[in-house]
């Protein structure tokens, strides 16, 4: 699952945990925020560039 957050005119983040997955990760950057579901196994990784996120990165795996 992969959706945006809106950020109010007055600058604040308010998220209604009933609404979003159980495990998750927030990401705020340059005034935006995102919302993204962790994978069950695996990683999230976050690019950087001069400061600012360039690209979010989801590696998943399997239990063999």
């Amino acid at each position: 699952m992969s959706q945006n957050i809106d950020i109010s005119s007055t600058n604040r983040l308010e998220v209604d945990i009933m609404e979003i997955p159980t495990n998750c990760v927030i990401v705020v950057s340059g005034g935006k925020a995102k919302i993204r579901e962790l994978p069950l196994h695996g990683e999230y990784k976050i690019i950087t560039h001069q400061g600012k996120i360039k690209r979010m990165r989801k590696e998943e795996g399997e239990v063999f």
